[in-house]
């Protein structure tokens, strides 16, 4: 006998209990969005490899190890699963000219692709949601969308989220501040780990986030990215700053924060709990301004964000503010000759009406289906027997609480429905 095969390594089965919980956040998330004028676009999960390639950048890790990505060979092209969503709404922008007719609020959500070491919080499938503002030169809409997560995680009832935020220029400050960035980091290289040394002449502003302790200390004595930025970056963090303290939403400044993509600029920011352990950044974003352009279309201001679902599920979870999942109003216990096809019948009825209904399937004695009823959570029991059938009637048993059962005739039952849920 073959073994029994099983999900691939870092993607995982999400099982009925915990599916629950997602469709409640999603449906709370979703309906966020739509409150704050986002629209919904969905793009492909498989896109040209050179998109990520020209949008996150060469020297990044998720291009240099990280991307699923493959020849195929039937096409002569190279396709990567996407690792992310930026750049896909992007190219969908352009490919359909979205901007014609001036700025869009778009959001999105699926699963995105990362050849990582799987570990709590970071897996190789993974889901996000995203939104972007696609033509906005900010730094109101910068505001908004911080604005909008804070708002978010108070009705996730979700507690001790932070807000870390810097400014990384524009790419001519940042150009600027990386030439001698890397002369402080070339003059202290013995004290610099693999992963510096690595990333020294590629991509060195990625080291000023390592958690390297003795990396760390290098860090701390680089030159102030502030430092390095004109009088037009720094009104518009300023400009940032103002309108988060008056919606009175605090933040800490976090001068080595630069985020892991090539294209951001001006605003970068991160929501990070200490309740996940090492994998605490639950939402992540900043403006990509120069996105646009760079992967074929006409200049255009951006910005956006994208929250892990896995790790906001969890705290959800760890909350247990989100309201249960719904159980069944009722239960269809049927047994005797006749009895499945008026089951039917009352079962599509009621939830024509808009109930929770289940029919018991795969037989059984009443005193099995009576259990089942029992575990499924119904408020009420509904139940077909013969004596039932001939009368044209149906036993209610009201299933969480004390009440006795009575009986009440079919042709009544989905229009008096309301009134015996009320009582129970």
């Amino acid at each position: 006998m073959s073994a029994p095969l099983q999900a691939i390594r870092g993607m995982n089965d999400v099982l009925p209990e915990e599916a629950a919980l997602w469709l409640a956040f999603e449906r709370t998330v979703e309906n966020w969005l739509e409150r704050w004028g986002y629209r919904n676009i969905r793009m492909p999960l498989v896109e040209q490899t050179a998109l990520f390639r020209r949008a996150i950048g060469e020297a990044t890790d998720i291009v240099e190890k990280e991307m699923y990505s493959w020849r195929d060979e039937l096409n002569g092209e190279d396709l990567t699963l996407r690792p992310e969503g930026t750049a896909s709404c992007v190219r969908a922008a352009i490919e359909h000219n979205l901007l014609y007719d001036g700025p869009k609020r778009l959001w999105y959500a699926g699963p995105m692709y990362r050849h990582e070491r799987p570990q709590k919080g970071r897996y190789r499938q993974f889901h996000q949601y995203g939104a972007e503002a696609l033509g906005y030169p900010g730094p109101d809409v910068d505001a908004e969308l911080i604005v909008m997560c804070a708002r978010l995680w108070h009705e996730l009832g979700l507690e001790g989220i932070r807000l870390e935020l810097n400014t990384i220029g524009s790419p001519e400050e940042r150009a600027r501040y990386r030439a001698d960035l890397v002369q402080h980091l070339e003059a202290n290289a013995a004290r610099l780990d693999a992963d510096a040394t690595r990333r020294l002449h590629t991509n060195p502003l990625r080291v000023l986030d390592s958690k390297n302790p003795m990396v760390q200390e290098v860090v701390a004595r680089a030159p102030d990215m502030k430092q390095y930025l004109g009088e037009a970056s720094l009104a518009h963090f300023e400009g940032l700053k103002k309108l988060l303290a008056a919606a009175g939403v605090g933040y800490r400044i976090n001068p080595k924060l630069v985020r892991g993509l090539d294209y951001y600029n001006l605003t970068v920011f991160e929501w990070i709990s200490d309740r996940l352990g090492a994998q605490g950044t639950v939402c992540g974003g900043g403006r990509y301004d120069g996105l646009f352009e760079q992967i074929g279309g006409k200049p255009a201001p951006a910005i956006g964000f994208a929250m892990g679902c896995e790790r906001l599920v969890a705290l959800v979870a760890l909350s247990g503010c989100l309201a249960s999942p719904r159980r069944p109003d009722a239960y269809v216990v049927h047994q005797g000759e006749g009895t499945l096809e008026v089951a039917f019948a009352l079962s599509d009825a009621l939830r024509a009406a808009g109930f929770a209904v289940v029919q018991h399937a795969g037989g059984g004695s009443f005193k099995s289906q009576m259990k089942k009823a029992d575990s499924s959570g119904a408020a009420l029991a509904l139940i077909l027997g013969e004596d039932e059938l001939r009368a044209a009637e149906v036993t209610v048993k009201p299933l969480r609480d004390g009440r006795p059962q009575w009986r009440e005739p079919h042709a009544a039952l989905a229009e008096r429905f309301p009134q015996l849920l009320r009582v129970r």
